[in-house]
């Protein structure tokens, strides 16, 4: 006999590292009731509605009042990064697009992995940079903004938890003065950094601000 699972979930109900976990702990339950045992995982000391409840109750307090007060500096005078494009937009977005993927040779990975090491940054740091210096290079601007998503799961009680904990960070690269590689990754790290600390604020909250 043949059997064919199909999951559906909403993104409001889980998150890719969510799905992680959900596919691991799907596999060791089918393994144990597979062979009569019980299920062999450990109940969860905290619930999603756990982590609800604590986020409204920071949500009214100091700590975010601090986290807010950062954003809207790093946001102040923002800009939209002003693309040339082959065709002009159209008068009502559609949000059609497409995947791009690309394959680093072994080479330039190696090279990357070097300078991490080096400057002691991530590499997701590295190819943010070059990213970023890219646009700059294609739009003559010097302030480049990127959103990038964030797992947002600082409290350990959470790395175990089904939910959408998700959140979007606004990382903004200054490439005034014609700053050398070196320099724009090191301003990168720094951004990148002080944005980690202060991503509990939701994305959404921002955009009301």
């Amino acid at each position: 006999e043949e059997h064919i699972l199909v999951v559906t979930v909403h993104h409001i109900a889980a998150d890719g590292w969510s799905m992680d976990i959900f596919w691991q702990e799907l596999t060791q339950l089918y393994s144990a009731f597979c062979g009569g045992e019980a299920s062999p995982l450990p109940d969860l000391p905290y619930q999603y509605a756990d982590y609800a409840v604590w986020q409204r109750e920071w949500l009214k307090g100091e700590r975010q009042q601090k986290q807010l007060a950062f954003w809207r500096e790093h946001l102040k005078g923002i800009e939209s990064v002003d693309l040339p494009t082959d065709y002009p937009r159209p008068p009502v977005q559609t949000y059609r697009g497409a995947r791009e993927f690309l394959e680093l040779s072994d080479t330039l990975q190696d090279g990357i992995e070097v300078l991490s090491r080096q400057e002691r940054v991530t590499q997701f740091m590295i190819l943010l940079a070059a990213f970023q210096l890219l646009l700059a290079r294609l739009t003559g601007q010097e302030d480049i903004a990127v959103g990038t998503p964030t797992a947002n799961r600082d409290i350990v009680a959470t790395e175990g938890m089904i939910g959408c904990f998700l959140n979007n960070l606004v990382l903004r690269a200054d490439l005034s003065g014609s700053p050398t590689f070196l320099e724009l990754l090191a301003r990168v790290r720094k951004v990148a950094l002080d944005a980690y600390s202060n991503q509990s604020v939701p994305f959404e909250h921002l955009l009301i601000e």
